[in-house]
Formats: C-alpha cells, sequence, structure tokens
C-alpha cells in the first residue's frame, strides 16, 4: 500500500537514526545516500503508486549490504511507513539486513551477495526491449570494489556489444577496491563501448546532470566519487 509523505532530503539523517544493529556496514550505506536520494527525488521514474507499472523505471541495488540508506529513501518517499524503520533486523520486520525484492514495497531485486546487479540489470533492459518498453529506464547502483566481481566484466562487455541505451550504471566509488581501476573506474566501461560521467557523489546537481549525460544509444555509467572521510 503507498504511504503519503511530505518528507525531504533534510529528514533523512533522522530516519537513518531510527535504524540499529547493522552498524558496520553504516559507511557502505552512507555513500550511497545522496546518489539514492536523487535518483528517486530526481532521476526516476517510480514512486508508490507506480511501484508495478510494467513501464516504470527500474532500479536495482547491487551494492545491497547495508542497505540502511535505501531503506531511508524508500521511507521518505512512501513505499512503506516510517514507523517500520525502527524495526530493521527484528524477527518478523520486512526489513532484512539485505534487501528482500518480495517484503520490502519498492525493492526490485533481493540482493547483499556483491556481482549479481548488473547481470541482472543486463537482463532486465533485454526484457525490456523485447516487451517493447520504450520509457523504462533500467538503473543498477553498485561499489567500486564490487567489481572486482568477474561477473560484472561479462555484464559490462555484453550491454556495450548490445548497445543497451536503456541501461544505466551507477558506481560508488569510495576507494575501497583492492586493485584499484588504471586511469579511472570510467574507462573500464568506456572500453566496451559505453558512455560515462565522473560526479562528485555529495552533489545534488551533479549527479542529476551525470544521469541526464546518457546518449540513449549504448549504455551509461555514472561514476559517483565518496571523500574518504565521509565513507
Amino acid at each position: 500500500m503507498a504511504v503519503r509523505t511530505e518528507r525531504g532530503y533534510e529528514d533523512l539523517p533522522g530516519l537513518l537514526a531510527l535504524m540499529a544493529g547493522d552498524e558496520k556496514h553504516d559507511p557502505s550505506s552512507f555513500s550511497t545516500l545522496d546518489v539514492l536520494w536523487v535518483l528517486y527525488d530526481r532521476v526516476l521514474r517510480v514512486d508508490p503508486e507506480t511501484a508495478d507499472d510494467p513501464d516504470r523505471d527500474r532500479f536495482l541495488l547491487s551494492k545491497g549490504h547495508g542497505p540502511a540508506a535505501f531503506y531511508a529513501v524508500l521511507a521518505a518517499k512512501g513505499f512503506f511507513p516510517v514507523e517500520t524503520l525502527a524495526t530493521l533486523g527484528q524477527f518478523d520486520s520486512p526489513l532484512g539486513h539485505h534487501p528482500d525484492r518480495v517484503l520490502v514495497p519498492g525493492v526490485e531485486i533481493s540482493s547483499g551477495s556483491l556481482g549479481h546487479g548488473l547481470g541482472l540489470g543486463v537482463g532486465v533492459a533485454l526484457a525490456l526491449d523485447v516487451q517493447q518498453r520504450p520509457r523504462s529506464r533500467v538503473v543498477c547502483l553498485l561499489g567500486d570494489a564490487e567489481l572486482e566481481e568477474g561477473s560484472n566484466f561479462e555484464a559490462i562487455q555484453l550491454a556495450g556489444r548490445l548497445a543497451l541505451g536503456r541501461l544505466s550504471a551507477v558506481v560508488i566509488d569510495n576507494r575501497s577496491s583492492t586493485q584499484g581501476w588504471p586511469r579511472g573506474i570510467h574507462r573500464r566501461f568506456e572500453l566496451e563501448g559505453w558512455s560515462s560521467a565522473v560526479v562528485s557523489g555529495r552533489d545534488h546537481d551533479e549527479i542529476e546532470a551525470g544521469f541526464a549525460a546518457a546518449c540513449g544509444d549504448r549504455p551509461h555509467v555514472v561514476v559517483a566519487k565518496i571523500p574518504r572521510a565521509r565513507t
């Protein structure tokens, strides 16, 4: 059931404070907060009333460990009651330490095991092409360290070869990868035919512009850089 709310970005710290029990994943969660807010506030064509609309945009959280920021944004946008946030991780709570698409309104995929989201995004984009839904966009959020999973290399390559223009990835770059990326994360995608934008992961206007830079005729990646001190 859709839950109407008037909460805004300034309410997010208070909503995050309602959740306890997964503090070890706070850095992973909080690094995504501004990108998540911009996506749901300015970019994605989805809200509680259209969450089941076949023509909606799809958001896939591949970086699913520590989903507190995701839950806070969904609650702020009215996908479920704010009071539910205080039940995070409790028995019978829909809010687990990994998001569950069956239990949490607005969640498109169950995630937490890293490396799966972008491959699923490719599949969803292909399915929407077959269904001829030209307005539906697919956005997948990943972490920079998660890109070291081999499944992502295959997904990046296939999306580029198939020119999946409805697919966008956003990579939260908080410099947590082990090996790093020569010449930057965006170059890994560009080599496979993606367009790219590199933005500050805390600047809402930059984040919005990064998604707006998608060409539509090939997949697009937004690399959102997060200062180490804030993660």
